[in-house]
Protein backbone atom coordinates (compact mmCIF):
# COMPACT_ATOMS: atom_id res chain seq x y z
CA UNK A 1 0.00 0.00 0.00
CA UNK A 2 1.50 3.23 -0.89
CA UNK A 3 2.46 5.79 2.04
CA UNK A 4 -0.24 8.42 3.21
CA UNK A 5 0.34 11.68 1.71
CA UNK A 6 -0.92 14.59 0.25
CA UNK A 7 -0.03 13.38 -3.15
CA UNK A 8 -0.58 9.52 -2.25
CA UNK A 9 -4.27 9.25 -2.58
CA UNK A 10 -6.34 11.76 -5.39
CA UNK A 11 -9.49 10.06 -4.49
CA UNK A 12 -12.02 9.85 -1.77
CA UNK A 13 -14.54 7.71 -1.86
CA UNK A 14 -17.01 7.68 1.57
CA UNK A 15 -20.70 6.19 2.05
CA UNK A 16 -23.35 8.56 3.58
CA UNK A 17 -25.40 6.45 6.09
CA UNK A 18 -23.19 5.43 8.75
CA UNK A 19 -20.05 7.38 7.51
CA UNK A 20 -20.43 11.10 6.06
CA UNK A 21 -23.85 11.50 8.11
CA UNK A 22 -24.13 10.75 11.87
CA UNK A 23 -26.73 8.56 13.57
CA UNK A 24 -29.07 11.52 13.81
CA UNK A 25 -28.83 12.01 9.62
CA UNK A 26 -26.60 15.43 10.51
CA UNK A 27 -23.91 16.14 8.02
CA UNK A 28 -21.88 18.26 10.74
CA UNK A 29 -19.91 21.30 10.23
CA UNK A 30 -16.37 19.56 10.98
CA UNK A 31 -17.13 17.08 8.59
CA UNK A 32 -18.31 19.61 5.86
CA UNK A 33 -15.03 21.25 6.80
CA UNK A 34 -12.34 18.32 6.70
CA UNK A 35 -13.89 17.37 3.17
CA UNK A 36 -13.71 21.14 1.96
CA UNK A 37 -9.85 20.85 3.18
CA UNK A 38 -9.73 17.78 1.27
CA UNK A 39 -11.40 18.91 -2.23
CA UNK A 40 -9.18 22.23 -1.80
CA UNK A 41 -5.77 19.94 -1.69
CA UNK A 42 -7.36 18.28 -5.17
CA UNK A 43 -8.65 15.14 -3.62
CA UNK A 44 -11.90 14.39 -5.36
CA UNK A 45 -14.92 13.76 -3.03
CA UNK A 46 -17.17 11.04 -4.55
CA UNK A 47 -19.92 9.76 -2.50
CA UNK A 48 -20.98 6.06 -2.94
CA UNK A 49 -24.15 5.51 -1.32
CA UNK A 50 -27.11 2.57 -1.33
CA UNK A 51 -29.30 6.02 -0.67
CA UNK A 52 -31.60 6.15 -3.96
CA UNK A 53 -30.26 9.31 -6.33
CA UNK A 54 -33.10 11.74 -4.72
CA UNK A 55 -31.95 10.91 -1.31
CA UNK A 56 -28.36 11.70 -2.05
CA UNK A 57 -28.62 15.35 -3.81
CA UNK A 58 -29.16 17.30 -0.90
CA UNK A 59 -25.85 16.33 0.64
CA UNK A 60 -24.30 17.50 -2.78
CA UNK A 61 -25.60 20.70 -2.07
CA UNK A 62 -24.84 20.92 1.44
CA UNK A 63 -20.85 19.91 0.36
CA UNK A 64 -21.09 21.76 -2.79
CA UNK A 65 -19.66 19.54 -4.66
CA UNK A 66 -19.30 18.72 -8.39
CA UNK A 67 -18.23 15.22 -8.71
CA UNK A 68 -20.96 12.29 -9.96
CA UNK A 69 -22.62 10.22 -7.50
CA UNK A 70 -22.47 6.55 -7.28
CA UNK A 71 -25.73 5.28 -5.69
CA UNK A 72 -27.98 2.24 -5.34
CA UNK A 73 -24.76 0.59 -4.10
CA UNK A 74 -23.25 0.67 -7.20
CA UNK A 75 -26.31 0.23 -10.20
CA UNK A 76 -26.48 3.85 -11.34
CA UNK A 77 -23.88 6.99 -11.32
CA UNK A 78 -25.45 10.83 -12.55
CA UNK A 79 -24.22 13.64 -13.06
CA UNK A 80 -25.83 16.36 -9.85
CA UNK A 81 -25.25 19.27 -12.19
CA UNK A 82 -27.36 18.24 -14.98
CA UNK A 83 -28.92 14.94 -13.54
CA UNK A 84 -26.89 12.94 -16.78
CA UNK A 85 -26.67 9.46 -16.43
CA UNK A 86 -23.14 8.03 -16.76
CA UNK A 87 -23.98 4.68 -15.98
CA UNK A 88 -26.90 2.55 -15.57
CA UNK A 89 -26.75 -1.34 -14.63
CA UNK A 90 -28.82 -3.53 -17.21
CA UNK A 91 -30.70 -6.10 -15.54
CA UNK A 92 -31.61 -8.80 -18.01
CA UNK A 93 -35.25 -9.18 -18.35
CA UNK A 94 -35.52 -13.00 -18.58
CA UNK A 95 -33.35 -13.12 -15.09
CA UNK A 96 -35.02 -10.09 -13.66
CA UNK A 97 -38.47 -12.05 -13.84
CA UNK A 98 -36.80 -15.46 -11.79
CA UNK A 99 -35.48 -13.10 -9.12
CA UNK A 100 -39.35 -11.32 -9.20
CA UNK A 101 -40.92 -14.80 -9.15
CA UNK A 102 -38.45 -16.13 -6.26
CA UNK A 103 -39.21 -13.00 -3.83
CA UNK A 104 -42.61 -13.08 -4.55
CA UNK A 105 -42.77 -16.66 -3.96
CA UNK A 106 -41.14 -15.94 -0.71
CA UNK A 107 -44.09 -13.93 0.62
CA UNK A 108 -42.27 -10.34 -0.30
CA UNK A 109 -43.31 -7.44 -2.41
CA UNK A 110 -40.66 -6.52 -4.32
CA UNK A 111 -39.49 -2.73 -5.24
CA UNK A 112 -37.90 -2.10 -8.72
CA UNK A 113 -35.33 1.00 -9.38
CA UNK A 114 -35.90 2.26 -12.51
CA UNK A 115 -33.69 5.57 -13.85
CA UNK A 116 -37.43 7.85 -14.02
CA UNK A 117 -35.64 10.59 -11.18
CA UNK A 118 -37.00 12.79 -14.59
CA UNK A 119 -40.62 11.62 -14.10
CA UNK A 120 -40.91 13.05 -10.60
CA UNK A 121 -40.45 8.96 -9.02
CA UNK A 122 -37.53 6.96 -8.12
CA UNK A 123 -38.85 3.38 -7.72
CA UNK A 124 -41.45 0.65 -8.86
CA UNK A 125 -43.99 -1.32 -6.31
CA UNK A 126 -46.67 -3.58 -7.55
CA UNK A 127 -48.98 -2.02 -5.31
CA UNK A 128 -48.17 0.68 -2.24
CA UNK A 129 -51.02 -0.75 -0.05
CA UNK A 130 -49.44 -3.18 2.05
CA UNK A 131 -49.37 -5.10 5.44
CA UNK A 132 -46.11 -6.09 5.84
CA UNK A 133 -44.83 -3.10 8.50
CA UNK A 134 -41.39 -2.98 7.32
CA UNK A 135 -42.51 -1.96 4.23
CA UNK A 136 -45.60 0.09 4.97
CA UNK A 137 -43.04 2.44 6.98
CA UNK A 138 -40.59 2.79 3.71
CA UNK A 139 -43.80 4.14 1.65
CA UNK A 140 -44.87 6.35 4.79
CA UNK A 141 -41.32 8.00 4.69
CA UNK A 142 -41.50 8.15 1.15
CA UNK A 143 -44.21 9.69 0.24
CA UNK A 144 -45.02 10.36 -3.68
CA UNK A 145 -41.93 8.56 -4.74
CA UNK A 146 -42.94 5.30 -5.84
CA UNK A 147 -45.17 4.36 -9.25
CA UNK A 148 -47.51 1.63 -9.23
CA UNK A 149 -46.55 -1.30 -11.84
CA UNK A 150 -49.23 -4.03 -10.79
CA UNK A 151 -48.17 -6.55 -13.46
CA UNK A 152 -44.69 -6.45 -12.33
CA UNK A 153 -43.60 -9.92 -11.45
CA UNK A 154 -45.07 -11.48 -15.01
CA UNK A 155 -44.24 -7.88 -16.99
CA UNK A 156 -41.54 -5.63 -15.20
CA UNK A 157 -41.16 -2.17 -16.35
CA UNK A 158 -38.45 -1.70 -18.39
CA UNK A 159 -34.82 -0.03 -17.46
CA UNK A 160 -34.69 -1.46 -14.28
CA UNK A 161 -31.01 -1.73 -12.74
CA UNK A 162 -31.75 -3.43 -9.30
CA UNK A 163 -34.19 -3.66 -6.47
CA UNK A 164 -35.13 -4.96 -3.16
CA UNK A 165 -37.53 -6.22 -0.86
CA UNK A 166 -37.59 -5.81 3.01
CA UNK A 167 -38.30 -7.27 6.17
CA UNK A 168 -36.68 -8.80 9.24
CA UNK A 169 -33.04 -9.47 9.20
CA UNK A 170 -33.36 -13.16 9.33
CA UNK A 171 -36.06 -13.24 7.01
CA UNK A 172 -33.60 -10.96 4.30
CA UNK A 173 -30.15 -13.32 5.14
CA UNK A 174 -33.23 -16.69 4.01
CA UNK A 175 -34.69 -14.45 1.08
CA UNK A 176 -30.52 -13.88 -0.35
CA UNK A 177 -29.52 -17.24 0.51
CA UNK A 178 -32.27 -18.36 -1.45
CA UNK A 179 -31.11 -16.02 -4.40
CA UNK A 180 -27.38 -17.39 -4.22
CA UNK A 181 -28.63 -20.91 -4.27
CA UNK A 182 -31.33 -20.62 -6.74
CA UNK A 183 -29.38 -18.08 -9.21
CA UNK A 184 -25.73 -18.80 -8.61
CA UNK A 185 -23.19 -16.52 -9.99
CA UNK A 186 -26.11 -13.92 -11.59
CA UNK A 187 -26.43 -11.95 -8.82
CA UNK A 188 -24.70 -9.45 -6.19
CA UNK A 189 -26.84 -9.62 -3.06
CA UNK A 190 -26.32 -8.08 -0.06
CA UNK A 191 -28.49 -7.83 3.46
CA UNK A 192 -28.29 -4.83 5.66
CA UNK A 193 -29.99 -1.90 7.29
CA UNK A 194 -30.43 1.57 6.81
CA UNK A 195 -30.83 3.97 9.84
CA UNK A 196 -33.99 5.47 8.85
CA UNK A 197 -36.13 2.48 8.81
CA UNK A 198 -36.44 -0.38 11.54
CA UNK A 199 -36.48 -3.16 8.91
CA UNK A 200 -33.76 -4.73 6.91
CA UNK A 201 -32.76 -4.59 3.03
CA UNK A 202 -32.02 -7.54 0.87
CA UNK A 203 -30.29 -5.30 -2.13
CA UNK A 204 -30.62 -7.52 -5.63
CA UNK A 205 -28.52 -5.84 -8.19
CA UNK A 206 -26.96 -8.01 -11.70
CA UNK A 207 -23.30 -9.20 -10.89
CA UNK A 208 -20.82 -7.68 -10.61
CA UNK A 209 -22.33 -4.53 -10.01
CA UNK A 210 -20.74 -2.97 -6.97
CA UNK A 211 -20.06 0.91 -5.48
CA UNK A 212 -16.31 -0.42 -6.33
CA UNK A 213 -17.13 -0.84 -9.71
CA UNK A 214 -18.89 2.49 -10.21
CA UNK A 215 -16.11 4.61 -8.41
CA UNK A 216 -13.19 2.52 -10.49
CA UNK A 217 -15.47 3.70 -13.82
CA UNK A 218 -15.06 7.58 -12.67
CA UNK A 219 -11.59 7.13 -11.70
CA UNK A 220 -10.82 5.57 -15.06
CA UNK A 221 -11.87 8.70 -16.32
CA UNK A 222 -10.01 10.80 -14.57
CA UNK A 223 -6.54 8.63 -15.05
CA UNK A 224 -6.33 7.56 -10.93
CA UNK A 225 -5.20 4.32 -10.57
CA UNK A 226 -7.18 1.97 -7.91
CA UNK A 227 -3.90 1.94 -5.05
CA UNK A 228 -4.46 6.07 -5.48
CA UNK A 229 -8.52 5.63 -3.97
CA UNK A 230 -9.27 5.96 -0.49
CA UNK A 231 -12.44 4.46 0.53
CA UNK A 232 -14.20 4.83 3.70
CA UNK A 233 -17.71 3.02 4.88
CA UNK A 234 -19.64 1.06 7.74
CA UNK A 235 -21.76 -1.50 6.24
CA UNK A 236 -21.43 -4.98 3.85
CA UNK A 237 -22.19 -3.33 0.65
CA UNK A 238 -18.73 -0.84 1.07
CA UNK A 239 -16.78 -3.83 1.76
CA UNK A 240 -15.75 -4.43 -1.78
CA UNK A 241 -14.49 -0.99 -2.35
CA UNK A 242 -12.75 -0.94 1.18
CA UNK A 243 -10.76 -4.18 0.00
CA UNK A 244 -9.74 -3.10 -3.08
CA UNK A 245 -8.91 0.72 -2.39
CA UNK A 246 -5.42 1.76 -2.18
CA UNK A 247 -6.80 2.46 1.60
CA UNK A 248 -9.60 1.15 2.84
CA UNK A 249 -10.83 2.57 5.90
CA UNK A 250 -14.04 1.06 8.56
CA UNK A 251 -15.34 3.37 10.67
CA UNK A 252 -15.15 3.07 14.38
CA UNK A 253 -19.36 2.15 14.03
CA UNK A 254 -18.84 -0.58 10.91
CA UNK A 255 -19.64 -3.87 11.15
CA UNK A 256 -17.21 -6.58 12.36
CA UNK A 257 -16.53 -8.26 8.90
CA UNK A 258 -16.24 -4.66 7.54
CA UNK A 259 -13.48 -3.69 9.92
CA UNK A 260 -11.68 -6.95 9.12
CA UNK A 261 -11.62 -5.37 5.43
CA UNK A 262 -10.43 -2.33 5.91
CA UNK A 263 -6.25 -1.25 6.92
CA UNK A 264 -7.41 1.05 8.99
CA UNK A 265 -10.54 2.36 11.71
CA UNK A 266 -11.46 5.40 12.09
CA UNK A 267 -13.68 6.80 14.95
CA UNK A 268 -17.33 6.61 14.80
CA UNK A 269 -19.74 8.64 12.30
CA UNK A 270 -20.87 10.19 15.57
CA UNK A 271 -17.25 11.66 16.39
CA UNK A 272 -16.77 12.60 13.15
CA UNK A 273 -14.63 9.92 11.44
CA UNK A 274 -13.97 11.55 8.33
CA UNK A 275 -12.19 14.45 9.93
CA UNK A 276 -9.58 12.01 11.02
CA UNK A 277 -9.43 10.23 7.37
CA UNK A 278 -8.88 13.51 5.73
CA UNK A 279 -6.08 13.81 8.17
CA UNK A 280 -4.55 11.19 7.20
CA UNK A 281 -4.83 11.76 3.66
CA UNK A 282 -3.54 15.29 3.82
CA UNK A 283 -0.54 14.85 6.31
Amino acid sequence: MAGVGALAYRLLAIDVDGTLVNSRDELTAPTRAALGRATAAGVRVVLATGRRYSRTLPLVEQLELDSPLVTASGALVKRPRDHATLYRADFDRDLLCRVLGLVAGAGFDPLLYGDTFHRGYDFYCARADVDQPELAEYFALNPGCHHEWPQMTRNPPPGIFAGFAMGSRDQMLALHELLTARLPGALYTHVLRSPRYRGYMCEIAPQGVTKWAGVLRLAEGWGIRPDEICAAGDDVNDIPMIAAAGLGIAMGNAQAEVKAAAARIAPSHDEDGLVQVVDWLLT
